[in-house]
């Protein structure tokens, strides 16, 4: 599988994430939830990221996943001992730890970041910050099918 992450670059510098990924400041992303939510335990090493810019509609960058970790039920000590001991891979602003204070995280680190030729995003309803597809091309403009969220399901 390959995942189509959105990347938040609204904000003060600082808080756009592609820029950090792409300069090599930030080597992990998290996403957290009350309860598990994609991409918990639904991505793993090896595996192709994408990344685009929120509301871009540009896919602009890939990288490989090296490690994952799925945590749920932490406590609120535990959430924040997490984002703290990878604080180093995630580089979050303050604002960003207490948007990613959930109970259930998923952390996932990448290598092999490369900018690549812009793909048109073929936006579809309501999609999810994260997407779970068969390939990338699922997603281009010319070559898109429609979004099956039977692959984002538990």
């Amino acid at each position: 599988m390959v995942h189509l992450v959105y990347c938040d670059n609204t904000g003060k510098k600082g808080e756009k994430v592609l820029d950090k990924i792409l300069a090599g400041t930030k080597t992990m992303i998290v996403r957290g939830a009350a309860g598990r939510k994609i991409p918990h335990s639904r991505v793993f090493e090896g595996e192709q990221l994408y990344f685009m810019e929120k509301g871009s509609l540009q896919i602009t960058a890939t990288a490989t996943v090296k490690h994952v970790e799925n945590l749920i039920k932490l406590t609120d000590e535990e959430i924040t001992q997490t984002l703290d001991k990878n604080q180093s891979k995630l580089n979050l602003t303050d604002k960003q730890k207490t948007r990613w204070h959930k109970k259930c995280l998923c952390l996932v680190e990448f290598e092999n970041v490369k900018e690549i030729t812009p793909l048109a995003f073929d936006h579809q309803g309501n999609m999810d910050d994260w997407l779970i597809l068969e390939k990338i091309e699922d997603v281009v403009v010319g070559t898109s099918i429609p979004y099956n969220y039977e692959k984002s399901k538990f």
